[in-house]
């Protein structure tokens, strides 16, 4: 039962939280313009339900700085100061609600992945798409950047096997109170999570 007015139940939430945050949402966009000097937006081709592409949406707090042979330079290195403070803040999530406005995202759910990663998949972490992504989501609130990858596939398929609007609810209010406590959001090693090369780095 659930499962058929979750949908509906993210839209309206989706936009009550939009309705709040528009203030915040045009101050970073224009201070994040300001600072790169471009679009203050992040857009990436990710997984959705069922492996569908869909573009995700996110606030950029990553310059485009590349070295001498044109590859990017390493994520710490291309985080400006402020996009630091977004992330800390969780902020540069806000622009997902529009996915969730479009139906390609949930509030709660498994984070959608890189493309790359499809591929690299078993049977049991392919069951992560059987629900939309989330922006925050059961693996999110147990650990985010700093838990292994097989806690992380773990988590996310134990929550499709028990989404129900309790679990959901509980998720949101955790993640708040881990937006307060700036909890997770960097891994012990770096900036970001390492990338998911298949078996060999469940232990990441």
């Amino acid at each position: 039962m659930y499962i058929r007015i979750k949908p509906y139940l993210d839209i309206v939430l989706s936009i009550v939280a939009l309705l709040i945050l528009w203030p915040v949402f045009l101050i970073v966009a224009v201070v994040l313009a300001l600072e790169l000097r471009g679009s203050p937006f992040f857009v990436q081709d990710r997984p959705g339900y069922k492996g569908e592409i869909f573009s995700m949406i996110k606030f950029k707090t990553m310059t485009d700085d590349r070295n001498g042979r044109g590859e990017l330079l390493p994520d710490e290195d291309r985080l400006t100061r402020l996009g630091r403070f977004v992330r800390l803040l969780s902020l540069d999530e806000i622009p997902q609600l529009v996915n969730v406005l479009r139906g390609e995202m949930s509030l709660v759910g498994p984070r959608p992945l890189l493309i790359e990663y499809l591929p690299l998949y078993d049977a049991h972490q392919r069951r992560r798409h059987d629900v939309k992504p989330g922006i925050t989501g059961w693996a999110q609130v147990n650990g985010r950047n700093q838990a292994t990858w097989k806690r992380r596939f773990d988590d996310d398929v134990w929550y499709v096997d028990n989404v129900s609007f309790g679990l959901d609810a509980k998720i949101i209010l955790m993640t708040i109170a881990k937006v307060f406590k700036r909890d997770g959001v960097t891994t012990i090693e770096g900036t970001t999570k390492s990338k998911f090369r298949g078996p060999e780095s469940l232990n990441d």
